[in-house]
C-alpha cells in the first residue's frame, strides 16, 4: 500500500499531502476552515477531514468532491476502518457518530452517547473490531463495533510484520562478517556492472544513433514518395476529368447530332405526307370536276362511274394506309436505333467511369497501404524511446545504488579507523612481548619466499591475459567492421527492394496497357462483324438498284464518322511504336529479373559467411571470457594466500594469542638489542602503512591491485634502506599488522 504523510497548517488552513519520500504529492486550501482531524481510505485515493466549519469533508486529487454539513455540533476528530466500510466522527459534544459509508448527498448518520467532554482523539484497532477514543476530561472508552446483522467485522487483509528481529552477539557478529564479505563482494560486482553498463550504453547509443538515422532516411524517402504519389494522383485526376469533360462533350454533339439528323427526318416524312395530302386532294377535286361534267353527258354511266371511283378510293385509302404504317414504321426503326446509340454511349461512358474508378481505388489503396507503414514506423519510434527511457530509469536506480553503497563505504571507513585504534593498542602490547619475536621470524621467512612465488605467478598470469585481452578488442573489432558490413548489405537490399517495386509499377501499367489494346482489337474486330454482316445485307438487294444504294448510303452513315477520317491514317503507326515499346520494356524487366535474381543470391551468400564468421567469434569471445574469469579467480585466490582477507587476519590473530600465552623469558641481550630496532622500524612502517591506507581511502577509485603495488613499494623500499637482519625482523610484524588489519575493504 501507498504511503501518505499529511501536513496541517492551522494559521493558514492548508491540508498538505507527501508521498514516503517526502515529495509533495497534493494540497487543499481552504481559507473558512481550520482542519483538527483527517483520515485516509484504505486504497489511499480518498481522504476525509474534519474542521472549524462543522462539516465532513471528502478530498480526491486535492479537490473537495463532498461535503456533508452537521449543523447542531462541531465535529472534531475522524477515522476510517481498514476495510473501508465504515466512517466515525468525534464531536464536540462527546457524542461517537457513525456515518453510513460510501458517503451519500444526504448524509445518513447515527450518534452514540458515551462521554461527557469533547472527544480529542480516536483510534480503531487493527482488526477494526475496537473503537479506542479519548476525551478533555482524561476519559479513554473502548467501543465493539459490530455490523447491523450483529455479526463482527472480520479483517480482509493480513497483518504485516516488522522489520526488527530478535538476535544474539555471536550472530551478529557472524553476520557482519559475512555481510563485509558480502560488501566485498558487491564491490567487485558493482566494478564490473559499471563496466557493463558503460559497453551497453556505448551499444545502445551507437544502436540508437544508426536507428535514428536510418527511420530518418526512411520517412524522407516515404516523404518523397508520398508527395510524387500524390502529385501523379493529382494529374492522373486531372487527366481523367479532361477527359471525361472531353467524352461528355462528345456525347452530348453525337446527341444533338441524331436529334438533328431525326428532326429533318421527320419533317421530310412530314413534308412528304403533306405533298401526298395535296395531291389527293387535287385528284378528288378533278375527280368531282369530271363528275359535274360527265353528270349530264353521262347520267346512264353514273353507277358504274361511281363504282368505278369508290374502287379508286379504296385503292388510294388503302395506299395512304400503306403509306401512314411506313411513317410508324420508320418512326419505331428511328427510336430504335436511338435507343441502341443512347445505350452504347451510356455502357461506354459507364465502363469509362468504372476504369477510372477502379484505378482511384488503386491509388486510394496504394495510398492507404504507405499511411499504415508510415505508422507502423511511428510505432517502432515510439517502441526505441520507451525503450531508451526505461535505460534511462535504471540508470537512475543504479545511481541510488551507488549513494547507498558510497553510505556504506563510509561506514567501513569508520570501522578501518576503529581497527587502526585497535592495531596501536595492539602495538602496546606487542611492546611487552619481545622475547618472542625470533619464532614469528622463521615462519614470517617462510612466507615471504611463499610471497615471492605468489608475486612470480601474479606477473605471470597478468602476462598471459594481457595478449588475450588484446585479442578480445581484435575479435570486437572484427565483429562492428561485420555488422557495418552487414548494415550495407541491408541497405543494398532495400534499394533494390525498391528498384523491384517500380519495376513491377512499369510492368503493371504495361499490362494495363495491353488490356486496353486487346479491348481495343476487340471492339475493332466486333466492327469489322457488323459492317461484314451489313454489307451481307446490302449485297442481298443487288437486284434493286434503288434499295441497294439507300442501303449503302445508310451503311455509310452508320459505320463512317467525321472524327474517323483522320484517324485511320494514324492507327498503323501507332502500333508499330507501341508493339517496339511493348519489346523494349519486355526485354528490359527480364534483365532486370536476372540481375536482381543474381544480387539477391550474392547477398544471401554474403550473409551466411558473415554469420558464420560471427558464431566463430562470438565462440572465440566466451572461450576468452571463460579463461578469464578462471584468471581472476586465480589471482583472487593468490592475493587471499598473500594475507588480503579476513581468515588470514583470524589466523594471525590466533597467532599473538598463542604468543601472548606462551611468553618465555628473555635469554641474550643481543636479540633484545636486535627486537628493540627492528620494533621501531616496524612502527614507522606502519605509520606509513596507515598514510598509506588513508590515501586510499580518500581515493575510492583505486582498484585493489594499485593499493597491493604501493604496500609492497613501500615494504621494498623499508628492505632496501634496513639491514639484512633487522628486515628479517621487520618482515614478520609486517604481516601479523596485516593480518590484525583483516585486509581493508575493497574501497572500490
Amino acid at each position: 500500500m501507498e504511503v501518505k504523510m499529511f501536513l496541517f497548517n492551522y494559521k493558514y488552513c492548508h491540508l498538505s499531502e507527501f508521498n514516503n519520500i517526502g515529495v509533495r504529492t497534493g494540497e487543499s486550501v481552504l481559507k473558512s476552515c481550520s482542519y483538527t482531524s483527517v483520515t485516509v481510505s484504505s486504497d489511499t485515493k480518498t481522504t476525509f477531514a474534519v474542521g472549524s466549519d462543522k462539516s465532513l469533508k471528502e478530498i480526491v486529487d486535492s479537490q473537495i468532491t463532498r461535503e456533508l454539513v452537521s449543523p447542531d455540533v462541531l465535529l472534531t476528530t475522524v477515522v476510517s476502518s481498514r476495510s473501508g466500510r465504515m466512517l466515525f466522527c468525534g464531536t464536540q459534544t462527546g457524542h461517537l457518530r457513525s456515518f453510513v459509508f460510501p458517503l451519500t448527498d444526504r448524509g445518513d448518520w447515527q450518534d452514540f452517547t458515551g462521554h461527557c467532554a469533547p472527544i480529542t482523539k480516536m483510534k480503531l484497532t487493527a482488526n477494526d473490531e475496537f473503537l479506542v477514543t479519548v476525551s478533555d476530561d482524561c476519559a479513554v472508552m473502548v467501543w465493539r463495533i459490530q455490523e447491523r446483522d450483529g455479526r463482527v467485522t472480520k479483517t480482509e487483509k493480513e497483518t504485516s510484520w516488522a522489520e526488527e528481529i530478535l538476535i544474539t552477539k555471536t550472530d551478529l557478529e557472524e553476520k557482519n562478517t559475512i555481510m563485509a564479505e558480502l560488501k566485498t563482494r558487491v564491490d567487485e560486482l558493482k566494478m564490473e556492472n559499471e563496466y557493463q553498463l558503460r559497453l551497453k550504453d556505448m551499444n545502445y547509443n551507437e544502436r540508437i544513433k544508426e536507428l535514428t538515422e536510418k527511420f530518418i532516411q526512411e520517412m524522407e524517402t516515404l516523404k518523397t514518395k508520398n508527395q510524387l504519389l500524390k502529385t501523379e494522383k493529382e494529374r492522373e485526376e486531372a487527366y481523367h476529368e479532361i477527359q471525361l469533360q472531353e467524352v461528355m462533350e462528345k456525347h452530348s454533339r453525337e446527341v444533338q447530332d441524331l436529334e438533328s439528323a431525326s428532326n429533318q427526318k421527320l419533317m421530310m416524312e412530314y413534308e412528304k405526307y403533306q405533298d401526298l395530302q395535296a395531291n389527293s386532294q387535287k385528284k378528288e377535286e378533278d375527280y368531282e370536276k369530271q363528275l359535274r361534267t360527265m353528270e349530264e353527258s353521262r347520267e346512264r354511266m353514273m353507277e358504274e362511274l361511281t363504282e368505278f371511283y369508290d374502287s379508286k378510293l379504296t385503292e388510294k385509302n388503302s395506299a395512304m394506309d400503306t403509306l401512314n404504317r411506313e411513317i410508324r414504321e420508320q418512326t419505331m426503326e428511328y427510336d430504335v436505333t436511338k435507343r441502341l446509340i443512347e445505350e452504347d454511349a451510356d455502357r461506354e461512358i459507364l465502363e469509362t467511369k468504372i476504369r477510372y474508378e477502379r484505378r482511384l481505388r488503386e491509388e486510394r489503396e496504394a495510398n492507404a497501404r504507405l499511411k499504415g507503414e508510415s505508422g507502423i514506423m511511428k510505432k517502432k519510434f515510439s517502441s526505441l524511446q520507451k525503450e531508451i527511457d526505461e535505460h534511462r530509469e535504471e540508470l537512475k536506480k543504479y545511481h541510488t545504488e551507488t549513494q547507498k553503497l558510497n553510505s556504506v563505504i563510509r561506514h567501513l571507513e569508520k570501522d578501518i579507523q576503529g581497527l587502526r585504534k585497535e592495531i596501536q593498542e595492539r602495538d602496546e602490547t606487542i611492546q611487552d612481548k619481545e622475547k618472542r619475536i625470533y619464532d614469528l621470524k622463521k615462519k614470517n621467512q617462510e612466507l615471504e619466499k611463499f610471497k615471492f612465488v605468489l608475486d612470480y605467478k601474479i606477473k605471470e598470469l597478468k602476462k598471459q591475459i594481457e595478449p588475450r585481452e588484446n585479442d578480445i578488442k581484435n575479435y570486437k573489432e572484427q565483429i562492428q567492421e561485420m555488422e557495418a558490413e552487414l548494415e550495407r548489405f541491408h541497405k543494398q537490399n532495400g534499394q533494390l527492394e525498391i528498384t523491384i517495386t517500380e519495376l513491377k509499377q512499369k510492368h503493371k501499367s504495361v499490362e494495363n496497357e495491353l488490356i486496353q489494346e486487346r479491348q481495343a482489337t476487340r471492339d475493332v474486330e466486333a466492327m469489322v462483324r457488323r459492317v461484314k454482316t451489313d454489307l451481307f445485307n446490302c449485297v442481298g438487294l443487288i437486284q434493286d438498284p434503288k434499295a441497294l444504294k439507300s442501303s449503302i448510303v445508310a451503311l455509310y452513315k452508320k459505320h463512317i464518322h467525321e472524327d474517323l477520317a483522320g484517324d485511320a491514317t494514324v492507327d498503323a503507326d501507332i502500333q508499330k511504336e507501341f508493339a517496339r515499346q511493348r519489346e523494349h520494356l519486355e526485354r528490359s524487366v527480364c534483365g532486370l529479373r536476372k540481375k536482381l535474381a543474381k544480387d539477391s543470391e550474392l547477398h544471401r551468400i554474403g550473409y551466411v559467411r558473415i554469420m558464420q564468421e560471427n558464431v566463430t567469434l562470438i565462440g572465440e569471445i566466451n572461450n576468452l571470457r571463460r579463461e578469464l574469469k578462471l584468471c581472476r579467480n586465480r589471482v583472487t585466490e593468490l592475493e587471499a594466500a598473500l594475507g588480503l582477507n579476513r581468515k588470514q587476519g583470524e589466523n594471525a590473530r590466533q597467532l599473538l594469542i598463542q604468543v601472548a600465552k606462551n611468553r618465555p623469558n628473555a635469554v641474550l641481550e643481543v636479540e633484545f638489542q636486535q627486537a628493540q630496532r627492528a620494533l621501531e622500524a616496524q612502527q614507522e612502517l606502519i605509520m606509513q602503512l596507515q598514510k598509506r591506507l588513508e590515501s586510499a581511502g580518500q581515493n575510492s577509485n583505486n582498484p585493489d591491485d594499485d593499493v597491493l603495488n604501493e604496500l609492497q613499494a613501500v615494504l621494498c623500499s623499508n628492505q632496501i634502506s634496513e639491514a639484512p637482519a633487522q628486515s628479517k625482523q621487520i618482515s614478520p610484524l609486517i604481516t601479523a599488522s596485516k593480518s590484525l588489519e583483516g585486509n581493508k575493504p575493497s574501497s572500490t
